[in-house]
């Protein structure tokens, strides 16, 4: 059962998890019924569960970190879950896609292949489906040493995922920078040598890089995209007023992350007894 360890205890950890997985689905069926989603529900309902897909799936992908950063074992266990949802989210995501199409299967699968984006977006549901469908243990058992090597296609598909994110956000791409950033930061950590992985200072040093990368990220978008002078996007990542941007928010986030981790250690390491006279 989901909220099961793997040694069959029960854990709090694990359902808490396993029911904050459904919050967002059910916080916009919610709205949907009371009306709240916009003169085109579908629409607002197929780009939501766009964003969670993304937002689990960078999730999926930070547990590891979050295991040595945290020094927290127990984290592991909601690698599963979290990689499901995102799988599930994305199954949703393109339904929604189909019913706002009338369920014409034809033109979906034509529009698939005229247009790049939906291209992008097909080929990371095929593989994110086929993690899905083989996150079991029974697939484990089957596939032995490739079951990993299969399921490190999660790095090529988060990257696929997030183009398509870019793509269809077109003008707003302020979440989607901000989720190029995160990847950037967890794709770094892990290039890392294994003893830095678990240094303060070179979680503070990713977050200064994870930030500056992405404000050329958004800078490069915005000049390929739209024209935008490259000098005039630089400058407004600078600003704090009136909001914040995403490479702020990086910066920020991780800082944080880093200083949670180094008090999380301090806190545990070990006391040495006093002297005695």
């Amino acid at each position: 059962m989901p909220w099961k360890d793997a040694a069959g205890r029960f854990s709090w950890l694990k359902l808490l998890v396993f029911v904050g997985l459904f919050l967002p689905a059910a916080w916009l069926l919610l709205r949907g019924f009371a009306g709240d989603l916009g003169g085109r529900p579908i629409t607002e309902l197929l780009r939501r569960c766009g964003d969670w897909t993304v937002r689990f799936l960078l999730l999926t992908l930070a547990v590891t970190p979050a295991r040595a950063v945290w020094d927290w074992p127990r984290v592991v266990q909601l690698r599963r879950m979290l990689g499901v949802a995102s799988g599930c989210y994305a199954l949703a995501h393109v339904t929604l896609y189909v019913a706002q199409q009338n369920f014409s299967v034809a033109f979906v699968a034509s529009e698939i292949v005229k247009r790049f984006y939906l291209t992008i977006g097909f080929v990371t549901l095929c593989g994110l489906t086929a993690l899905l469908v083989t996150s079991t243990d029974g697939w484990q058992r089957r596939l032995r040493g490739r079951w990993k090597k299969l399921h490190r296609l999660v790095f090529p598909l988060a990257v696929l995922a997030l183009i398509h994110y870019f793509l269809q956000s077109k003008i707003d791409i302020t979440n989607a920078v901000f989720a190029a950033g995160v990847f950037v930061w967890l794709a770094c950590w892990r290039l890392l040598p294994r003893r830095m992985q678990a240094q303060p200072l070179a979680f503070a040093a990713l977050a200064a890089a994870a930030a500056l990368a992405t404000a050329a990220i958004e800078t490069l978008w915005y000049a390929l995209a739209t024209g935008v002078p490259a000098m005039r996007v630089l400058a407004a990542n600078l600003q704090v007023s009136p909001w914040p941007r995403p490479a702020l928010w990086i910066g920020a986030v991780f800082v944080a992350v880093a200083l949670f981790g180094a008090a999380r250690r301090w806190r545990r390491r070990p006391r040495r007894a006093p002297a005695l006279a």
